[in-house]
């Protein structure tokens, strides 16, 4: 069994609660997700953030248009700080993903830790070698541009 990680940083130029309400708000997930993934949420989410428990169930087509159900826990919150979701069901062995917020000069740092595991051992590993590591980098990469046009630096 191997463990991938990913770490990734981003200075958002917003106040801290305005980050925090954003991405709290799972709903707002969808618009930071690329379209070709075909991202629906399917549960009902609160809009007024999120909990610690509280459990969101969404579909990607991943590959080939084939629909996966993704069940994710959020394990820990602390407000304005940083928030976990846990994979319960979906394609990974383990995927733990922490989302930290820290104040910053130019407004907010937003840091994304994400470990996890693929399953089926040695095919699992190929499996990432040829395509999984690429899409998740891809994922995280169409993020940090769709924060950027979201919430742009506008100062001189």
């Amino acid at each position: 069994m191997k463990v991938y990680s990913l770490y990734k940083e981003q200075i958002l130029p917003i106040e801290l609660e305005e980050a925090w309400k954003f991405f709290s708000n799972p709903a707002n997930l969808n618009s930071i997700t690329p379209d070709n993934l075909l991202f629906k949420i399917r549960s009902n989410v609160p809009r007024d953030g999120m909990y610690e428990g509280m459990m969101i169930e969404y579909q990607i087509k991943p590959i080939l248009n084939i629909p996966v159900t993704w069940l994710t826990e959020i394990t820990n919150v602390k407000t304005n700080h940083y928030f976990i979701d846990e994979q319960r069901i979906g394609p990974y062995a383990i995927w733990h993903h922490e989302h930290h917020f820290e104040i910053h000069e130019q407004g907010v740092k937003m840091i994304d830790k994400l470990l996890y595991v693929l399953p089926l051992g040695i095919i699992g590993e190929l499996a990432h070698k040829l395509f999984v590591g690429k899409r998740i980098k891809e994922i995280f990469d169409f993020r940090y541009q769709k924060l950027s046009k979201l919430f742009p630096n506008n100062k001189p």
